[in-house]
């Protein structure tokens, strides 16, 4: 055997080997229940109170909902009192939990020492980074956002700043306990370079790389960190899409995410948004960036916010 046959030999089974571990890594994915497990008593293991921001409507709703059937007392925020009011009845009213209410806005400056006040006493096991906001609804280049100084302010504020302010409020409790876990929403949309999306796109990306380098950090101290990055959920952010295979209602979508909370520093959350990912990767950004391809975005945007305020 010569040494040119050798090395094509090692190389087809090393690509061989490759792909059979990406294989049985996608196949774990298909029963996180069995691959991943948690007991019946883990989120009340990781301390008495969840802290959830954004939580008045879509996925901050479901979590903090689930979290409290799971036994977990729920610190509610957002910037909407009466709607916060109203979540926190059916929160206890249904689970019998406490909730706690705190009524802040994200994209304003200076908020975060209130916030700490407010949590100061509280045994947080879990806190899920939710709060997020889309520039425009409607897809657009980024020098047609509106008012693109106040908005590139916002974001930045709400996505990015929030995210890294509650960690740094509630990560130090969690060290001194040796136990807690930190979910930071992202998006499906930062998987890749994504025009007409693309302040929004990367504030989610922080919040990935943020989230991934937090738990090589603090994996040690026994703190699960995960970001969770979504596709099709059906929330205001989305126009209330109507929910299938593939547009998941943030209840369902919220059940599903939590059952891979061990499967790594990231994850789509379900089995449909793990295939999404994938198949996105696999797609030449020519493809994705070309013109035609970015005005269809834009006319399938357009037909589901006007298809919502005809409904609403």
């Amino acid at each position: 055997m010569d040494l040119m046959e050798l090395l094509f030999i090692s190389l087809g089974t090393a690509v061989v080997f490759y792909y059979g571990v990406k294989l049985l890594l996608f196949v774990r994915m298909l029963f996180p229940k069995v691959w991943f497990p948690l007991s019946k008593s883990f989120f009340t293991s990781m301390g008495e109170w969840a802290v959830v921001t954004g939580a008045s409507e879509g996925i901050g709703r479901a979590y903090a909902f689930m979290l409290a059937e799971q036994g977990m007392n729920i610190v509610i925020m957002s910037r909407t009192k009466v709607t916060l009011d109203r979540v926190a009845k059916e929160i206890s009213d249904t689970t019998g939990q406490k909730v706690k209410v705190i009524v802040t806005d994200f994209v304003k400056e200076n908020v975060f020492s209130e916030i700490e006040e407010q949590l100061k006493d509280l045994n947080i096991g879990v806190l899920v980074n939710n709060v997020g906001m889309l520039p425009n609804m409607i897809p657009c280049k980024y020098l047609e956002t509106a008012e693109l100084d106040q908005t590139i302010t916002k974001v930045i504020n709400c996505n990015v700043k929030t995210v890294a302010k509650m960690c740094k409020i509630i990560l130090p409790g969690m060290e001194n306990r040796g136990k807690g876990v930190i979910v930071n929403i992202s998006s499906g949309v930062a998987s890749v370079p994504f025009p007409l999306y693309s302040l929004y796109a990367a504030s989610k990306v922080f919040v990935e790389r943020f989230s991934q380098g937090l738990q090589a950090e603090y994996k040690d101290k026994g703190i699960i960190i995960q970001a969770v990055a979504p596709f099709g959920v059906s929330t205001r952010m989305a126009a209330y899409q109507q929910t299938n295979m593939v547009t998941l209602s943030p209840e369902d979508f919220v059940k599903y995410s939590l059952q891979y909370l061990r499967a790594g520093d990231k994850t789509h959350g379900s089995v449909c948004h793990i295939v999404m990912g994938w198949l996105l990767q696999t797609i030449p950004l020519q493809v994705l960036h070309a013109e035609c391809m970015l005005h269809s975005l834009q006319d399938y945007v357009k037909k589901k916010v006007a298809q919502r305020k005809c409904r609403f």
